[in-house]
């Protein structure tokens, strides 16, 4: 089964200064084989990242990392059926007081989309959508 990383996967490689390649051979020893590939929204997420950072040197380190990143990882894009799926799913959460961020929510559902898991640090955040495999990080 492959999986999609949450941003957050990405983010802690960035953070520990992890090059593209070590973050996907340790993601890889913790995963096992398959394919991984991540959302559009977390691309929106990580670019919002280098935007956000605290100086010029610390911006140009997270973009050097993000595109190693982009070269080797593949988007799924946010097609209309995985629109159409989160806007049900997120309708039969909140019905029942459940709420979930729409970045998250369209994680998992890309996620459940392409028959895969979410790699995530962040169980707790995709825990609620319905079949969703998780593979803890």
């Amino acid at each position: 089964m492959g999986v999609i990383l949450d941003s957050s996967a990405v983010i802690a490689g960035e953070r520990k200064g992890e090059t593209a390649a070590e973050l996907l051979v340790r993601l890889r020893q913790q995963l096992g084989p398959g394919d991984i590939a991540i959302s559009t929204v977390s691309v929106v997420e990580l670019e919002h990242g280098i935007w956000r950072a605290r100086d010029a040197a610390q911006a140009e380190r997270r973009r050097r990392f993000l595109e190693d990143v982009f070269s080797v990882v593949p988007a799924c894009p946010l097609t209309f059926e995985i629109a159409r799926r989160a806007g049900r799913i997120d309708g039969e959460l909140r019905r029942r007081g459940v709420v979930i961020s729409f970045q998250d929510l369209i994680i998992g559902v890309t996620a459940l989309e392409f028959d895969y898991a979410v790699a995530t640090p962040n169980v707790r955040h995709f825990e609620t959508i319905p079949d969703l495999v998780l593979k803890p990080l």
